[in-house]
């Protein structure tokens, strides 16, 4: 059974159904759907030698190939690792890179035990294809956003997270997007991070949402050239927390937290090197005292020194020059209880204008 690129996409979204990526590891790896569960029908070693054999000898041989290559006990295991997945989610779909070969014999070994997954025509590339045309034309053209700011600290991402429309651009990136922002697991890929965004913004209707305000780079992912120039014309909510809750704010976040999980030796050695990345903006003097305050601060769990002379003398003058950029688009600043109902209201607005009094917003 095969479904439409655009209706896959969308029923996936919407939560409908699961995706089984029979791609190889390394293609998973390289950029895959939101959540797809990686069960490939050939390996990396695996594809490698097939793909040899299709540029040496031609298809049918590559095609005899990966039939003796996945075989026996070894074909067995990959049913069952498929048959599992679609008793976890039963309209789960199927899909390799180009909807060819992978997909077809996969679906065709799942129909000799019963199942009919759904086969994505065009495969991953095609519903790649659709959320780089989302990213750059569809969302950017109808986006009707707010942007939620604030100072480093201020908590915008935990408000973000408790209104009802909202995507989070750093937790997509896993990364909290400055210089000591990186997170102990590792960045997605380009591409998944891509694929990603566009699935959180077509399952939210493209419009009438909230984004926190973000640099073009978040970590070493950038946000699509599309969206980053529609964020640029959103207007402004604005985050006012005070130094003494930012402090602790940023105290709970990257230290307390952290060493629930994590070496202190480590984490003070993250940092160090972090600091060591803005030396040159802080200036030499500046960066010495944060790097003792630092040290001190692992050495005595007194962390607020170096915390505040971060805040004040790096992230704060620089988020002052930014803010003035952008300073004619702020509609709304206050703290976070009366941000959260001036988003809200904002964005029940919107909806009621755009689809009626009758309509109900759908969760985020």
């Amino acid at each position: 059974m095969t479904a439409d690129p655009l209706h896959t996409l969308r029923q996936y979204l919407i939560g409908a159904t699961a995706a089984i990526d029979v791609r190889s590891p390394a293609e998973y790896a390289q950029g895959h759907l939101p959540g797809a569960i990686n069960l490939p029908i050939l390996d990396d070693e695996e594809r490698r030698q097939v793909g040899t054999t299709y540029r040496n000898t031609g298809s049918d041989a590559a095609h005899a190939l990966g039939h003796r290559l996945v075989s026996g006990e070894i074909r067995q295991a990959r049913i069952a690792a498929w048959l599992d997945a679609l008793r976890q989610h039963p309209d789960a779909y199927l899909y390799c890179w180009r909807g060819g070969a992978r997909s077809t014999i996969a679906a065709q070994w799942l129909a000799e035990q019963g199942q009919q997954p759904w086969r994505v025509p065009g495969g991953y590339k095609a519903i790649r294809a659709l959320c780089l045309e989302t990213l750059a034309v569809s969302v950017p053209q109808t986006a009707s956003w707010w942007l939620l700011g604030g100072r480093t600290g201020s908590g915008k991402t935990l408000l973000l997270q408790t209104l009802r429309r909202a995507v989070d651009l750093e937790g997509l990136a896993a990364h909290r997007g400055s210089a000591f922002g990186a997170r102990t697991t590792p960045q997605p890929a380009v591409a998944t991070f891509e694929n990603t965004l566009a699935c959180a913004l077509l399952r939210l209707g493209n419009s009438h949402l909230v984004l926190e305000d973000e640099s073009r780079m978040i970590g070493r992912l950038a946000i699509p050239e599309a969206v980053h120039r529609a964020m640029q014309r959103a207007p402004v909510a604005l985050l006012e927390t005070p130094l003494e809750a930012r402090i602790a704010n940023i105290r709970g976040e990257y230290v307390t937290q952290p060493l629930l999980t994590s070496n202190p030796e480590a984490l003070e050695a993250h940092y160090v090197r972090a600091l060591q990345r803005i030396r040159r903006r802080l200036g030499g003097q500046r960066h010495q005292d944060v790097e003792q305050a630092l040290r001190h601060g692992f050495a005595t769990g007194e962390h607020d020194g170096w915390i505040e002379r971060l805040l004040t003398w790096y992230y704060d003058p620089m988020y002052d020059y930014q803010l003035a950029q952008k300073r004619a688009r702020i509609r709304y600043a206050g703290a976070a209880r009366d941000v959260g109902a001036f988003l809200d209201t904002q964005l029940e607005a919107g909806y009621r204008e755009i689809a009626g009094d009758n309509h109900d917003p759908q969760p985020g």
